[in-house]
């Protein structure tokens, strides 16, 4: 079994990274056993899709593999690494350009919602975006790949293209990836408004918990959340239409390892008054060794480039043999 997952480089994590993904990571390290091995990546050369410049780039890259490390993923369990010190992920990505279909890359429907009405403004790196992630995954011969809602359209482009390589070629080159769906995936909502997912790119700070955050501000912003003047019931179903409700209630299972039932059974009858303290304490407790790991590691700069040097060297030796496999089974090189 071989797992592969990436992350974009764009700064400091917060909780709905963490429990949406990165918990998942390392609970997958932990599973593998034998020549199972995960292989997880900083997908800088995705960065390029949107301007940065190169201090940003790369100091978000340093601050993103500290965060991961700092997290729990092992450089010595897993392959960690970014993507620009494999420059086998360009070239197959330029190789499978001859595969993939402008049709397939124009119902790619995160091109349409990143691109909006200006599409002939958009960089050619946005809509070639899935085939460097198809590379990304086939290099690898990843047997399975982590995917929520908004990457399931992407792995089926990846399937569709091994596929079609492997037929147009005659070659059996290409492992054809599976999802992988996490045992417990919380999705993870702004505390300022329960609709909406929790996002770097929301302009209040307060909308969300960076891993970052010191333990009085983790206090501050969950004692501020958004919530609504209704008890905490009983019965979750009627949570229903409880967007802000639910959404404290789920980031509390998720540290305490509770089902919805089990925490409105303790808090029934409550207000929010007496629950969010007793999640703050919850959160401070679980994340508070992590921002402690992260900070005496972010500005370590030669450990924090060793790790990703060795975990790229690892990554280029497993990527080479399917690489150059490619490369035969186009009668490019022999």
């Amino acid at each position: 079994m071989r797992v592969l997952s990436g992350i974009q480089p764009t700064g400091n994590l917060h909780l709905g990274n963490y429990l949406g993904a990165i918990r998942n990571w390392v609970a997958m390290q932990e599973e593998m056993t034998g020549e199972s091995r995960c292989f997880f990546f900083l997908a800088d050369l995705h960065s390029i899709s949107e301007h940065l410049s190169p201090a940003d780039r790369l100091r978000n890259v340093r601050e993103m593999a500290a965060a991961l490390v700092a997290c729990g993923i092992d450089p010595e369990r897993s392959v960690l690494f970014n993507q620009a010190r494999v420059p086998a992920h360009a070239e197959m990505q330029w190789l499978l350009n001859g595969t993939a279909r402008m049709g397939w890359l124009s119902r790619m429907t995160q091109f349409k919602d990143k691109a909006g009405k200006n599409r002939e403004g958009a960089s050619v790196a946005l809509f070639t975006y899935p085939v460097l992630q198809a590379a990304d995954v086939l290099l690898y011969q990843a047997t399975h790949v982590p995917v929520g809602e908004d990457q399931k359209q992407h792995l089926e482009l990846t399937r569709d293209i091994a596929i079609k390589f492997n037929t147009d070629f005659g070659v059996e080159l290409f492992t054809v990836p599976e999802p992988y769906i996490p045992k417990e995936t919380a999705r993870i909502m702004s505390l300022r408004d329960g609709t909406a997912k929790m996002s770097k790119s929301d302009p209040s700070d307060m909308s969300r918990i960076n891993l970052t955050d010191d333990d009085d501000l983790l206090v501050q912003k969950i004692r501020k959340a958004k919530t609504d003047a209704e008890p905490i019931p009983a019965d979750p179903a009627e949570l229903a239409g409880r967007a802000e409700a639910t959404n404290l209630i789920d980031i509390y299972g998720a540290f305490s390892g509770q089902d919805r039932a089990a925490i409105c059974q303790q808090f029934g009858g409550q207000g929010f008054g007496a629950f969010k303290p007793a999640l703050a304490e919850l959160l401070v407790h679980h994340l508070g060794p992590i921002r402690q790991r992260y900070l005496a590691l972010k500005d370590d700069h030669g450990a924090i480039d060793a790790i990703l040097i060795e975990g790229a060297r690892k990554a280029a030796a497993a990527a080479h043999p399917t690489l150059m496999g490619a490369y035969e089974a186009m009668g490019l090189m022999r």
